[in-house]
């Protein structure tokens, strides 16, 4: 097979876009020495996107390094940089920051185990025009979030944080509310969204205090005394997404959130259980904000005041719109 249908390469003007579409190494390796030749150009935008294992985390590291490392050096106007899943580490993020500290304004770098928090806080304490950055929670401390609130900083618009387990019974750190507190007064429109992808036990050090987050997603199963804590601590939420939770309805929980998160406006809830007379007390005390409602029909549950059949009629007259649950495809 063509080396062609390996790589797929996008490159107009001052974009350049790397897309591995196979797991080879040597396709990721061959991209590396792309980059390595671009001794000459001078990049606003660089994205490496892999779309398939093992990809570029699998290149010597050295190899990868030293290519990202002629971009940094030659592009002295980069403002968005993408490299989410590669080997990218303290060093290298030195030279971009001395190469691109004042045009630096979107970070997207999940997956780089090699960074550490002091990496991304060099970032932070250099790149004052950063508006957009996204990482995995353990390169998010209270010094990083003091500095993007600091005053040479401009307001940020975008923090994506996506707290995954590696291992059953991981350790994950807390951080300050008076850091988080922080955040909000030097950017009070910025978008926290959170991604967890965690075991039910490894909650404990989350939703214990308010927490500015405004888009969440809970990719795996979480407890009912985890969505309490949401619907008593995340005031600013706007999105929910559960994944499941398992055969204990919500009731509770979702008549909590509505009720002290004022400004969510789209729920989606899978493998859960609520009672119907819940569900619809939910969304009459949201009301019209509530612009998407996305919840299969096996998560609610008839009683004694609403059944199946009914149900969608309450929904509609509260919405201000025709509204049905959704179906599980019978294929």
């Amino acid at each position: 097979m063509s080396f062609v249908s390996f790589l797929v390469i996008f490159f107009v003007v001052l974009w350049f876009f790397i897309s591995l579409v196979d797991s080879s190494m040597e396709s990721a390796e061959a991209a590396c020495d792309i980059l390595s030749q671009l001794v000459n150009c001078s990049l606003k935008t660089l994205g490496l996107i892999s779309t398939a294992r093992p990809s570029f985390m699998e290149v010597p590291k050295s190899h990868f390094i030293s290519a990202l490392t002629v971009v940094f050096v030659n592009s002295k106007s980069l403002s968005s940089l993408k490299i989410d899943d590669t080997p990218v580490d303290d060093p290298s993020l030195k030279v971009l920051v001395a190469n691109n500290s004042d045009t630096l304004k979107l970070l997207k770098m999940s997956s780089c185990p090699h960074v550490s928090p002091a990496g991304i806080l060099c970032v932070a304490d250099q790149c004052h025009g950063l508006r957009e950055l996204a990482l995995n929670y353990h390169l998010l401390s209270d010094e990083l979030l003091l500095a993007l609130s600091s005053e040479k900083h401009v307001h940020l618009e975008h923090l994506r944080i996506d707290v995954v387990s590696e291992n059953p019974g991981q350790h994950f750190h807390t951080i300050k509310k008076s850091s988080w507190d922080a955040m909000v007064r030097h950017s009070p429109k910025f978008n926290l969204v959170m991604y967890f992808f965690l075991y039910e036990d490894e909650f404990g050090p989350f939703f214990n205090e308010e927490i500015p987050v405004t888009h969440l997603y809970f990719g795996r199963s979480v407890s009912k005394e985890v969505l309490g804590r949401v619907g008593l601590h995340c005031p600013r939420l706007v999105e929910l997404v559960v994944c499941a939770n398992g055969l204990r309805p919500l009731d509770e929980e979702l008549i909590r959130i509505a009720k002290h998160c004022t400004q969510l406006s789209a729920i989606g809830l899978g493998e859960c259980e609520v009672s119907c007379s819940a569900f619809v007390e939910f969304v009459k005390m949201c009301g019209r904000r509530l612009s998407q409602l996305s919840i299969m029909e096996e998560v609610l549950i008839p009683d004694h005041q609403y059944s199946l059949d009914e149900i969608h009629w309450e929904v509609s007259k509260h919405l201000g719109r025709v509204w049905f649950p959704d179906m599980m495809p019978t294929w």
